[in-house]
């Protein structure tokens, strides 16, 4: 494992990498943030800022979206997969904050998670971009690229995730999480990893073999 230092700096180059590194869908408030992070399980975040914009246009806020029926909902975001289920979560979503939280998103984890559609990446989003808690979520994105380059040597995402907490400076969790996210969608690719391209490639365990 690597010691502080090395976490340090590893972090520190991949921060200068990507200094605009940041959630990248497209919101304009948390309940669009919880909505955009739903639909994005299993697809690209490319593909839901695309559906979104009319998604939001025609609800705008939990109390719309809460009257919809799964069927017209659907017919907003086809395109990308899993649609019907999705259409359904973000249904129920809706409702339930307007029945248990008077339209708000709450703002602690134990709340998040027991909504339709809301599992344990998708809670520490909204946890870490819409209220600013320092969080780790980890999606294929950081699975991979936290294994790979041997921040951790994990099996599973639940232990991927308590194991960078334990290893990660908390006041750089959320930041490692997007820096994480744009190393694995522009360099650390899951097929073909761009390693002439990679900043931390004398720390790579994937390179090194070790």
């Amino acid at each position: 494992m690597f010691t502080k230092k090395e976490i340090n700096e590893i972090l520190d180059k991949l921060e200068a990498k990507y200094p605009d590194a940041e959630c990248a869908l497209v919101h304009k408030d948390i309940f669009q943030l919880i909505v955009a992070v739903a639909l994005s399980a299993q697809t690209t975040d490319k593909a839901v800022n695309k559906i979104t914009p009319a998604l939001f246009e025609a609800y705008p806020t939990p109390y719309q979206l809460a009257e919809a029926k799964n069927e017209e909902v659907e017919e907003y975001i086809k395109q990308i997969g899993m649609y019907r289920t999705k259409a359904k979560n973000i249904v129920g979503l809706a409702k339930a904050l307007v029945k248990e939280y008077n339209g708000q998103v709450p703002n602690n984890y134990d709340d998040l998670v027991k909504l339709p559609g809301v599992g344990r990446k998708t809670a520490n989003v909204v946890l870490s971009v819409g209220f600013g808690e320092e969080r780790i979520a980890v999606d294929t994105h950081v699975f991979r690229v936290a294994n790979r380059i041997g921040l951790v040597n994990e099996k599973d995402v639940l232990k991927t995730e308590l194991k960078l907490m334990e290893v990660l400076p908390k006041n750089r969790w959320s930041k490692t999480h997007h820096s994480l996210i744009f190393h694995g969608r522009n360099v650390c690719d899951a097929r073909k990893p761009k390693c002439d391209l990679c900043p931390i490639i004398d720390y790579c365990k994937y390179v090194s073999g070790k």
